[in-house]
């Protein structure tokens, strides 16, 4: 549900053009997008088939979760467990600073700006039902669009292992809809291994 219609079109752009600057690319259907504007446009439209009425706030999260990441790499951090969790954390406040910086700029005001800076820093995971949402969505955007890819490049037990943990941050709802996903049979073959 849209309640500011032309400040949330031209956040949308923004966040866009920033995504569009990805010099890392993925190729669909033969044409190369920047990574990161295919991912956000990944999340509007999973969250749109889950949640069609889902607050305004959400969309605007859902869109820019991954706002100019590439600009923060994982090797400039220990790589580690403590270091992966560091990354992420730096990642989630550089994410929030990003979009509030552009919410600000197309108008919003800053009760709007902070709910989108605490969704993308999933605040209250479990407790808050629209950062369970968007969580739901993140993971299934994964399973569909990543999944695969990931399970190529690491050892069987570490992507059991990934599977399990994503299960536990989902919804009763987000399983069934991740159940639902078309995907393809070894990718069937790992989250069964790992929910078995």
């Amino acid at each position: 549900m849209i309640l500011h219609q032309t400040c949330f079109d031209e956040a949308i752009r923004l966040f866009d053009a920033a995504n569009s600057e990805d010099p890392n690319q993925e190729i669909v259907d033969g044409q190369p997008y920047p990574k990161e504007l295919l991912y956000g446009q990944r999340m509007s439209a999973c969250l749109h088939n889950v949640a069609p009425n889902a607050p305004e706030t959400v969309q605007l999260a859902a869109r820019c979760q991954h706002i100019r990441r590439w600009t923060i790499s994982r090797q400039d951090f220990p790589m580690d467990r403590p270091g992966y969790h560091q990354w992420r954390n730096t990642l989630k406040k550089y994410h929030a600073a990003q979009a509030g910086e552009i919410l600000q700029r197309v108008g919003y005001d800053p009760e709007t700006i902070q709910r989108v800076q605490a969704l993308l820093q999933k605040q209250q995971l479990q407790l808050d039902p629209e950062v369970q949402l968007l969580e739901d969505v993140i993971c299934l955007v994964f399973l569909q669009y990543y999944f695969l890819d990931f399970a190529a490049r690491h050892a069987e037990e570490k992507v059991i292992d990934i599977v399990q943990k994503t299960w536990r941050k989902m919804t009763p709802e987000g399983h069934q809809l991740a159940l639902q996903l078309s995907l393809p049979p070894e990718a069937q073959e790992l989250i069964g291994k790992a929910l078995g």
